[in-house]
């Protein structure tokens, strides 16, 4: 039998520590835990850090955190497009500092010797010369673009055809694929026509073979059309060299 001093509580229907204690007139005193306000703020955190997240600095933070030990060995294996490892090495940690950086010191370099060249161009033939900004523009446009828009539509092509591979390793691999072309707008300076050809041509080659390389075994799991995918990547790659030969490789006077 229950003590008149004492109310019965529930326990099915109380969650928590329910202290009770009787007051001098004899009413039960109750405290609950205040678990509403935790929950709700646990669950806006969940909320932020998951959809909001992808637009904050944090959210891109890891993909700069790399020594500059790393951006040379990713530098380097550029150069060696024959090995086909990239892809293997940075699959842990693609970074996108190099290919930010690489771009952007494509677009200085091209208006740079693409200026130097066609100055000393007209100098030599004694006519007047005019600076055009609008090759800092457009080199801009194109390597910005390239290196945004083509793995953008590589990965969603591999999606379709059942092979996906990560956005951020496509853009690094693509960025470090551009290397080779600031060595050869630097040689671009030669006046002949025959050797900026020659050098164009061996540096598309060179950056479409890494790339195709590199994405060669991944493909292969789209099944029969694998080779056609690959192929189609190898002569973008020598469009974009065909592109800076017509446009950056040549004198106009």
């Amino acid at each position: 039998m229950m003590s008149s001093n004492y109310t019965p509580i529930d326990s099915q229907n109380v969650t928590g520590s329910v202290p009770a204690a009787a007051d001098s007139s004899g009413h039960v005193t109750v405290k609950f835990a205040d678990t509403f306000s935790k929950t709700a703020s646990g669950s806006d955190d969940d909320q932020q850090g998951g959809w909001f997240r992808t637009f904050s600095i944090a959210a891109y933070k890891p993909y700069f955190d790399v020594d500059t030990s790393d951006v040379v060995e990713r530098i380097i294996d550029s150069l060696f497009p024959f090995r086909g490892s990239f892809n293997e090495k940075t699959a842990d940690r693609p970074d996108l500092y190099g290919p930010f950086w690489i771009c952007t010191s494509l677009i200085f370099v091209a208006a740079s010797i693409g200026t130097f060249v066609t100055y000393l161009s007209h100098k030599l033939q004694k006519k007047e010369w005019d600076y055009d900004i609008n090759l800092v523009t457009w080199s801009a446009g194109l390597f910005y673009g390239y290196v945004t828009i083509v793995p953008v539509g590589l990965y969603l092509i591999l999606k379709y055809f059942s092979a996906p591979s990560g956005l951020v390793q496509l853009f690094c691999l693509y960025g470090y694929s551009l290397f080779v072309f600031i060595p050869a707008l630097c040689l671009s300076v030669i006046p002949s026509q025959i050797v900026r050809w020659v050098i164009a041509g061996v540096a598309g080659f060179m950056s479409a073979t890494f790339v195709a390389l590199n994405l060669r075994n991944h493909i292969k799991s789209a099944g029969e059309r694998w080779f056609l995918i690959v192929v189609g990547i190898f002569l973008l790659q020598l469009a974009l060299a065909l592109v800076l030969k017509l446009y950056l490789f040549t004198v106009t006077v």
